[in-house]
């Protein structure tokens, strides 16, 4: 079974942001600028996407 999965760059850091912002970078597992996760395509990964769309890439 093919899971859909997306592929998330973080572009911009997460200092100096508010802090629901940098806990919704921990939970995406984005921790350092350039880092790539690759996640299961879920509507809460994409909310949480939406969250810091400014601050992330979907590649």
């Amino acid at each position: 079974m093919n899971r859909k999965s997306i592929k998330i760059i973080l572009k911009k850091s997460g200092i100096g942001r508010k802090s629901d912002q940098k806990r919704t970078l921990l939970g995406l597992g984005l921790t350092k600028v350039g880092r790539i996760r690759e996640l299961d395509d879920t509507p809460s990964i994409r909310g949480m996407v939406n969250k810091v769309k400014h601050l992330v890439e979907i590649i």
